[in-house]
């Protein structure tokens, strides 16, 4: 299981006390840090079974500065989302948790952190 983080995030850091106090095993993934590429992000996206659109902070100054709100959210506009997602890591939406599964959460809630600790 890895979780990609932002530190400074209150969910993540919610995230991974959680994982903590449940004696999960898995990896750490500084995002911000440790960018994804553009395939990382589509497999992700493909685990999470979501668009790029859906993982995306919409209110992130960059995004506003991209102009996303006006950006088409179709099959043919996804190559483009992928690729700010990947040059501007702050627009994906955290903590990520991949599971054992094959498949990944958004893990904004304790529910979500347990659901996917929960997926063997």
């Amino acid at each position: 299981m890895e979780i990609w983080i932002n530190p400074a995030c209150s969910k993540c850091r919610g995230a991974v006390r959680l994982l903590d106090e449940e004696g999960a095993q898995y990896t750490v993934r500084r995002y911000l840090e440790d960018v994804p590429t553009q395939e990382e992000i589509r497999a992700v996206l493909e685990r999470l079974g979501l668009e790029p659109w859906d993982i995306t902070r919409t209110q992130e100054a960059a995004a506003k500065e991209l102009g996303l709100g006006e950006w088409a959210r179709d099959a043919g506009a996804r190559d483009r989302w992928i690729a700010a997602l990947s040059e501007h890591p702050k627009l994906i939406q955290r903590p990520i948790i991949t599971a054992e599964d094959g498949t990944a959460v958004v893990a904004r809630t304790d529910e979500a952190v347990r659901d996917a600790m929960s997926r063997r």
